[in-house]
């Protein structure tokens, strides 16, 4: 029997662009999408974002001694924010699961301007019962302590909790915690997934 369901976001819940992140922010620093893409990426400041390491005004003054010019705070937030879509073919899962009482727990490496703006523009998250977010936990997946944060929050043994997220590295660490996990590819393949588990959502 499964009690508690983890999901991912990104890819998940919601589909995201990092080419628009780039272009979007590239354009109020008045930059290209190349050297934006070099900076949070190969030089990571993505991911010390992501775990929290830097707030929304540390990362906005780090852009500005970079180009050396202002930046307005809150276009560079809807700048780096406004890259989502709903996964809408997930929802009438979701609501499923509430309806059979089961708990959910979004599982995420994000950002406070991402899931600020996925919770402002979408109703998804509406659905979950608790939140493990990298940037509150100062851990990324798939690092020992979100995981363990994770398993704080599912409130049931691992092995009836369900882990789904599109990156298999991730599930493999889910496995290893005793979680069931699979690696997410599209709502009508987690619908499978479920149902070899006695998990019946349509």
């Amino acid at each position: 029997m499964i009690d508690t369901f983890l999901f991912d976001m990104g890819n998940v819940l919601v589909h995201f662009s990092h080419p628009r992140m780039c272009a979007q922010i590239a354009s109020v620093c008045h930059g290209s999408a190349e050297e934006i893409h070099r900076l949070l990426f190969d030089l990571n400041w993505e991911h010390e974002f992501e775990r929290g390491e830097l707030t929304e005004a540390q990362f906005q003054a780090r852009l500005e001694n970079h180009f050396q010019r202002p930046l307005d705070l809150s276009a560079l937030v809807l700048a780096a924010s406004d890259i989502f879509t709903l996964n809408a073919p997930l929802v009438p899962i979701l609501r499923a699961l509430r309806r059979q009482g089961k708990r959910l727990v979004l599982l995420s490496n994000t950002s406070v301007s991402h899931i600020e703006f996925v919770r402002r523009e979408f109703d998804v998250l509406g659905y979950f019962d608790d939140f493990v977010l990298s940037y509150e936990v100062g851990a990324m997946k798939p690092q020992p302590a979100i995981f363990e944060a994770a398993l704080n929050k599912i409130q049931c043994p691992p092995e009836r909790c369900f882990y789904t997220d599109d990156i298999e590295p991730y599930i493999e660490a889910g496995r290893g915690y005793g979680l069931q996990a699979e690696v997410f590819t599209t709502a009508e393949s987690l619908t499978h997934q479920l149902a070899s588990r006695g998990v019946i959502v349509n």
